[in-house]
């Protein structure tokens, strides 16, 4: 029997209380989990792995990782006891070969990662292994690292990116209310009436973001928009192109997700 292909999926995670909260961003991850075709393995890119280079968890129990701070203790104590594996990490480092991927032993789950995998597969029954975001490199290489990654998918290992395509933190409105920003706007817009777009990494406009009106207001820095290029990288010609759920927190947080497949 053919294995199934596993979808390729960007979540847009925000505040991590939505591990804790129930809501419809968080129902939306579970309904993922409970409709999609069951996954032998997970390889998690979160935009909480920013890193000098490459690396990828290789240890077999990977530790949850608590990388914020100002929330209650229940944040804190809550665990993802996922197994790692090593052999997929293995598998990476030839994967992604001529890149050079360092095996991390130190690392774990951050909770881009954990935050909505706990939503997705509760019983952390699933092994996962995370692979970090080189931020010294250009954008249409994330991209085509999403491409290396997308064979994986007919191996029954499903990616599953973390970010916000929208994430501005010194423009957030703290107060809540509906108000959104007009940027935040554009630019959102902007990343959906390109979704479709099939090209190679140096003519797609969702690699090209930065030269956007307002992709500076829109990401500041880089690091939580980059884990869709992996998505959009892995996606197959012949994969449709949803989204799953959406929504805007706080004026300049986007919580779009996109699913390939």
């Amino acid at each position: 029997m053919s294995q199934l292909r596993m979808p390729a999926l960007f979540l847009g995670h925000g505040n991590p209380m939505n591990a804790l909260e129930e809501n419809r961003y968080t129902a939306a991850w579970r309904h993922a989990g409970e409709t999609l075709p069951r996954p032998r393995a997970i390889v998690a890119v979160s935009a909480h792995w920013y890193t000098r280079g490459t690396a990828v968890t290789a240890m077999s129990s990977p530790r949850t990782i608590h990388d914020f701070g100002g929330f209650p203790q229940a944040l804190f104590d809550t665990r993802y006891p996922a197994p790692g594996s090593p052999e997929l990490a293995q598998q990476l480092v030839e994967q992604l070969a001529p890149v050079a991927v360092t095996l991390d032993h130190e690392w774990g789950f951050d909770h881009g990662s954990w935050g909505v995998l706990i939503k997705m597969y509760p019983q952390a029954d699933i092994p996962v292994v995370q692979l970090s975001i080189d931020g010294t490199k250009p954008a249409a290489f994330h991209f085509e690292m999403g491409q290396k990654l997308a064979a994986l998918r007919d191996q029954g290992v499903m990616i599953v990116a973390s970010g916000n395509v929208v994430h501005n933190l010194r423009k957030v409105r703290w107060g809540g209310g509906d108000e959104v920003y007009p940027w935040a706007s554009r630019f959102e817009q902007f990343v959906r009436d390109n979704l479709e777009v099939q090209s190679d990494a140096a003519s797609h406009p969702l690699v090209n973001f930065m030269t956007h009106p307002d992709a500076a207001l829109a990401n500041p820095t880089p690091e939580h928009y980059l884990p869709l290029l992996y998505v959009l990288g892995a996606r197959q010609p012949d994969d449709a192109i949803t989204l799953p759920v959406e929504g805007m927190e706080m004026g300049a947080i986007s919580m779009l997700s996109v699913q390939a497949g």
